[in-house]
């Protein structure tokens, strides 16, 4: 049973090509959660100390089976150049404010940047890497963004809370150079 329950799991995985929930696996195993969550380790374990090109990465609460970074070079190869979007400095800054201050709306990063960023999350939600969340509930009931599970795979964590914080010594210094610039005061 333990066997055909991990492959079950592996199937369903490997079918849908994108994350799964683990309340959904559970639910199309007749599992309990934590018994689905005990398999995934397990086979991640697996995966980790055989000879594999696959392995199981978690994202928030579901489970995702992908190629390892390994088997990259290969993988181009074959692909001939799999897509690959580049992120300048300005994609990263508005992903950055996104991921930080999400859910958000394009106003509010605009006001951040000080810049229009319109063509920016337009660009980024096309990558993937942002979405919309629905509308603020204000006149003109703009939309909210917020990142994705493919910001998260990509950055390497598991959920937003795994992002790295700066130090307040580091934050008074970038609003010492802001206001430099500036030539003004800032409100904090």
């Amino acid at each position: 049973m333990y066997e055909s329950q991990e492959a079950a799991i592996e199937g369903i995985l490997f079918a849908m090509g994108e994350s799964v929930r683990i309340d959904s696996l559970a639910e199309a195993l007749g599992m309990r959660q934590e018994e689905v969550r005990e398999r995934v380790r397990h086979m991640m374990g697996r995966y980790a100390k055989e000879d594999r090109g696959i392995q199981i990465i978690e994202v928030e609460d579901a489970v995702q089976l992908c190629t390892k970074k390994e088997i990259y070079e290969y993988l181009i190869q074959v692909a001939k150049q799999p897509k690959r979007h580049a992120l300048t400095d300005v994609l990263l800054e508005t992903l950055s404010i996104i991921a930080y201050k999400q859910p958000i709306t394009r106003l509010e990063v605009e006001k951040i940047r000080g810049v229009s960023c319109a063509h920016a999350i337009n660009k980024l939600v096309e990558y993937g890497l942002v979405c919309e969340l629905g509308r603020l509930d204000a006149p003109g009931r703009p939309l909210l963004f917020g990142t994705t599970e493919e910001f998260l795979r990509n950055f390497g964590v598991q959920s937003i809370e795994e992002l790295p914080m700066l130090n307040p010594e580091q934050l008074e210094e970038f609003r010492r150079q802001a206001e430099d610039e500036m030539g003004q005061k800032l409100e904090v």
